[in-house]
């Protein structure tokens, strides 16, 4: 039975979780690689998309209503909170910037959320079913977009989540500073400990932050670029299998 009541990081619920996301990455990849460039696999993204949001919408929703909202708190701006509408709107439409943003954003912050969760509440709490249904599933739309579908990054792709992100943190910081907030942690480290103290105080921190993520993407880049390379794939053939994509 899975555990109720305070969440314990990889207690019986976390594992639990886990082993759920990666048996619906594995069987996605594995549908999705037999589904390839047909109408198959649009039914199944489109069916992955709506079992998405049938958690999630309805719950962010609930999370906003007067009663619950929180000024510095429940507003859905966060990267990860963009991160799981933008994984479903490549998952309806597969735009190209779409799967960019998903791959990066999914597959480096949404992932850290998960192995390591910053989660108070247990099953079956809403607030836990949002968590998972939120960074959980966007981790597994990357995995199936990327080794599923076949639609892996390029440099081009680098360029619009870089571009992206930087976007992101102007207008939240500029956010932060009217509404006396810290989204991202973007005007000020959080109170208690945590990892940004290594990094020197404001605004160094943020700095370090910008180039350590800027360095991780281009490493998680490169392979997919020189195996195109290599394979004598170039942007014609991508695009190709891309299909109606588009930008």
């Amino acid at each position: 039975m899975l555990a109720t009541g305070d969440f314990s990081s990889y207690g019986i619920s976390h594992q639990v979780v886990l082993a759920l996301l990666i048996a619906a990455a594995w069987w996605l990849v594995r549908r999705g690689r037999r589904s390839r460039g047909s109408a198959a696999a649009d039914r199944l993204s489109v069916a992955f998309a709506l079992i998405f949001l049938l958690p999630t919408l309805p719950l962010q929703i609930w999370f906003q209503l007067p009663d619950r909202f929180s000024l510095g708190l429940s507003l859905p701006i966060q990267l990860c909170d963009l991160a799981w509408l933008t994984a479903v709107y490549a998952l309806f439409t597969r735009r190209r910037w779409a799967i960019a943003l998903t791959y990066y954003w999914g597959l480096t912050l949404s992932t850290q959320a998960v192995l390591t969760p910053d989660l108070g509440a247990g099953f079956p709490d809403p607030a836990f079913i949002l968590y998972w249904a939120m960074h959980g599933l966007t981790v597994v739309a990357a995995i199936y977009l990327t080794w599923g579908l076949g639609l892996p990054p390029d440099w081009r792709s680098y360029r619009i989540a870089v571009a992206a992100t930087a976007l992101w943190a102007a207008v939240v910081f500029a956010f932060n500073s009217i509404a006396d907030v810290n989204y991202g942690f973007l005007n000020a480290k959080p109170d208690s400990a945590s990892i940004l103290d290594l990094f020197g105080p404001w605004p160094w921190y943020v700095l370090v932050e910008i180039v350590l993520v800027a360095t991780i993407w281009a490493l998680i880049t490169w392979p997919w670029v020189a195996r195109s390379t290599s394979s004598g794939g170039g942007r014609g053939d991508r695009r190709h299998r891309i299909g109606g994509a588009g930008a």
